[in-house]
């Protein structure tokens, strides 16, 4: 219980206000991204709450239009192949750093991490002139690997995570009964590592899919993004259209969310 049987009333009333302030300010962080839900369903050609007419007039709009759909398709292509790509260099980095005699593991971790860190402006305009030098910028390629750079260290970090309540002595067993490293790792190590991989992978996919910042560097007419086109729709015409877009990256995100949290809890009861 939330509440223990043994607090005074005034003890019980302090954490009810608590709550309810809690609460109260998670609504108010919330509530407004759900604003867009019935903005994308208003038939007027402007933005008006509360709405007066509800229509799936701009989702035609949306899914009619060639450059949404591109900008959708380029979206997922980018994100996928991020998400391949970041899982499988954060999840081998992890690996390499839970080993006792790895070298300078601290400044390695410091290195892996830094994308998180440093503002995502100064790692767009980095990106932008050392690819420029490599002929990537409007470039499928150039972004995937931005995007890669950018999404590694959450992989790093949830496999890491992981990594850390996983008895080694299972590795051990399976090498002195004959197994290659190849198939210890395929057979031992990866069914008690999946959790913090789908995780990271997961983390990896939101953020290549909702990044704006670097894409508006390296992408030209043919790779924008969904969220740099949103960006672009704002910037020359604002309609309701824009609000399709932004509901479909919150339904994603919120799927996205809800994955996580599934297999955190997963994850927790398999270990107990």
């Amino acid at each position: 219980m939330w509440l223990p049987t043994y607090a005074t009333p005034a003890e019980r009333l302090g954490r009810i206000c608590v709550v309810l302030f809690a609460c109260a300010v998670l609504a108010f962080l919330v509530m407004p991204l759900f604003v867009v839900v019935p903005l994308s369903l208003s038939h007027d050609p402007f933005f008006s709450f509360p709405i007066a007419r509800y229509s799936l007039r701009w989702y035609e709009d949306f899914f009619g239009n060639e450059r949404w759909i591109k900008a959708i398709a380029n979206s997922m292509v980018v994100a996928l192949a991020t998400t391949v790509l970041a899982t499988t260099l954060g999840t081998l980095a992890a690996l390499g750093m839970s080993r006792h005699d790895f070298p300078f593991r601290r400044l390695v971790m410091a290195i892996l991490i830094s994308p998180m860190i440093v503002p995502v402006v100064i790692v767009a305009v980095g990106a932008y002139l050392f690819f420029g030098k490599l002929g990537l910028t409007d470039t499928k390629l150039g972004l995937i690997l931005a995007h890669t750079a950018l999404a590694t260290p959450f992989v790093v970090i949830t496999v890491t995570a992981t990594l850390s309540t996983y008895d080694t002595n299972l590795s051990r067993a399976a090498r002195s009964l004959g197994a290659s490293p190849i198939s210890t790792f395929f057979r031992v190590t990866l069914p008690n590592i999946a959790t913090g991989m789908v995780s990271g992978a997961i983390f990896a996919f939101a953020t290549s899919f909702d990044e704006v910042v670097i894409a508006l560097f390296l992408t030209g007419a043919e790779q924008r993004t969904l969220p740099v086109q949103m960006f672009s729709g704002i910037r020359d015409q604002i309609n309701p259209t824009i609000m399709v877009a932004a509901t479909l990256l919150l339904g994603i995100s919120t799927l996205l969310f809800a994955s996580v949290m599934l297999l955190t809890r997963r994850g927790k009861k398999s270990r107990a």
